[in-house]
């Protein structure tokens, strides 16, 4: 009889197509794997990416010393959060104009960036980074009182300011980098509660009828005494406190929250010997 060689053909042809379907298998796992690959790593790079966006850096400096220093308190600050669309912002005169419009308000008192200026005018002082700033306080239009850190480094961008505030209003504080130290956060009033026992407190309006040189001011106040200065942090109008013992000018022109502290920080450097 005649040996069924196809019969045996068939039988090979079934184990390289076995072959091959083992091959194809592996191939098509490498491939899946290394897809995976690609796909963790950058959810990886994005999470610490994430992570390094929470909270913000503590800025190096001397820390607080023991002798009396100084307090600063933003009053009238424009923070305020509206549901505008979809998600939650911070208002401001330049993107919300129509939104405020709309809501029967002016866009000209909603700015948020004079609240931005006037700290980095206060954290950015040699008067600070010689550690006799004690404490900035901040009081918006609605009443909110919230501390900020003497050590905390403000972002440079309003983009990123504007994040940071929008997180403090909801959140109600705001912590350090990879640490759980409080550098922002929404406390109790009245602000009088939180102030030395030994202070001053002065109070500052252009429509004061006391005009006086900031040099020569502060040199009338004994070392041993806390100074508490009370800026307004509105586009226009004036600040009324209770808590003030003087209310002054310290130039003939109306100023920005910026420059008042400018000079106030400048004055205390030049009293404190600070270069």
């Amino acid at each position: 009889m005649v040996r069924p060689y196809a019969l045996k053909g068939k039988k090979r042809k079934k184990r390289e197509e076995k072959y091959d379907r083992e091959e194809e298998e592996e191939e098509v796992e490498e491939k899946e794997s290394a897809k995976r690959a690609s796909i963790e790593k950058p959810t990886k790079e994005a999470e610490a990416g994430a992570d390094e966006l929470v909270g913000i850096p503590i800025s190096p400096g001397d820390q607080i010393t023991n002798k009396h220093g100084v307090i600063f308190v933003l009053e009238k600050a424009s923070l305020e959060v509206a549901k505008v669309g979809k998600s939650y912002q911070l208002l401001n005169s330049d993107d919300h104009a129509n939104f405020l419009r709309k809501n029967h308000k002016n866009p000209a008192d909603y700015r948020p960036d004079i609240v931005h200026q006037a700290l980095l005018a206060i954290l950015d002082s040699p008067v600070n980074k010689a550690g006799r700033l004690q404490a900035v306080y901040v009081r918006t239009e609605k009443g909110v009182l919230f501390e900020v850190k003497p050590h905390v480094r403000i972002p440079r961008t309003y983009k990123r300011f504007s994040g940071i505030m929008l997180q403090l209003l909801q959140k109600l504080y705001i912590t350090a980098v990879g640490k759980r130290q409080k550098l922002l956060q929404v406390i109790k009033n009245p602000v009088t509660k939180h102030f030395p026992v030994n202070s001053r407190k002065i109070g500052f309006s252009y429509s004061s009828e006391k005009l006086v040189k900031m040099r020569k001011y502060v040199d009338t106040v004994g070392d041993d005494v806390n100074l508490v200065f009370g800026v307004g942090a509105m586009a226009h109008g004036k600040i009324e406190t209770e808590y003030t013992d003087d209310c002054i000018a310290i130039s003939g022109y109306p100023l920005s929250a910026a420059m008042c502290i400018a000079r106030i920080t400048e004055a205390l450097a030049d009293k404190w010997n600070i270069l």
